[in-house]
């Protein structure tokens, strides 16, 4: 149960936008808001120490970014400082903590300053997203997304373009993903459904599962790999591949027609052969999982 101890607060001004103020039980909260037109495609770079960042396609040409300022007293959160800028169509926006501020211990619990950025763009959009420590989450995107948190999972749906997503520790799970993607983790599963063209899946430990939309084809050679987990890839029956696929610890079976190289059965540890009129090389590997290839 939240009890409120202070009063709202907002201040509203043409060319900065809006910012509101609320004290809680759970802290200082700040929130701010910055507002952009562009007229062409947006390149957006948005950073932020600590916290999550959350982003979503909006109509028209305008760019919308909410700032979450969260801490412990009103002078951290003042201290923090947010940096936006704009030329033309490239956007800026960084929040930056103060040397000053350390982890705030009080009576059972502990709190270290926030900022979480919640991101309204067009629909097609160039964006870069750096957290030190939050979850990313985007949805309805196309363009070059470059997405990165070093301690956080990342969520995704309907994205597209050139995409490369990195979390150094949590799970990643996309839906309707469609174009090239690099993804990688150190530590969480991966789910990925929707029709990529190059393909790279990686993670140090966890389970991969890939769902492969009907009518997807491989652009590039694909490569999914964990380090300790199993691997499920459901792939359309009529996919084309030259299937290259190891577990150091497990078994491998296949409801796809491979014709083995070696004239093998489908359950072993190693499965190297063509599906379908074959073409670029889809390379599965896990020290310590069963791998299943799946018809979708």
């Amino acid at each position: 149960m939240k009890f409120v101890l202070s009063p709202v607060v907002c201040i509203l001004a043409a060319t900065l936008g809006s910012a509101c103020v609320v004290v809680d039980s759970q802290g200082h909260i700040a929130r701010e808001e910055k507002r952009f037109t562009v007229s062409g495609t947006p390149e957006l770079r948005l950073t932020t120490f600590d916290g999550a960042i959350e982003i979503r396609a909006g109509e028209g040409g305008e760019v919308v970014v909410e700032i979450e300022k969260r801490g412990p007293t009103k002078e951290t959160v003042e201290r923090l400082q947010v940096d936006a800028k704009q030329d033309a169509n490239r956007i800026d926006v960084e929040v930056k903590r103060s040397s000053e501020d350390s982890v705030f211990f009080g009576i059972g619990h502990h709190m270290s300053p926030t900022a979480k950025l919640i991101v309204t763009m067009p629909k097609q959009g160039n964006v870069t997203a750096r957290s030190g420590d939050g979850a990313i989450r985007i949805d309805g995107v196309r363009g070059r997304l470059d997405l990165r948190t070093s301690d956080g999972s990342i969520r995704a749906r309907e994205i597209g373009g050139e995409m490369l997503l990195e979390t150094h520790d949590g799970s990643v799970v996309l839906d309707g993903v469609v174009g090239d993607l690099d993804l990688t983790t150190g530590d969480g599963s991966v789910s990925v459904s929707g029709k990529p063209g190059a393909l790279k899946l990686k993670t140090g430990d966890g389970s991969i599962t890939l769902r492969a939309e009907t009518g997807t084809t491989m652009k590039d050679d694909w490569s999914v790999s964990t380090g300790d987990g199993g691997v499920t890839l459901y792939l359309p029956s009529d996919f084309s591949a030259e299937v290259d696929a190891h577990t150091g610890d497990g078994s491998i079976r296949s409801e796809l027609d491979v014709s083995a190289n070696d004239g093998g059965d489908n359950e072993r540890r190693t499965l190297r052969g063509r599906v379908g009129s074959g073409g670029k090389i889809l390379k599965i590997r896990t020290s310590d999982g069963s791998i299943r290839l799946k018809v979708s």
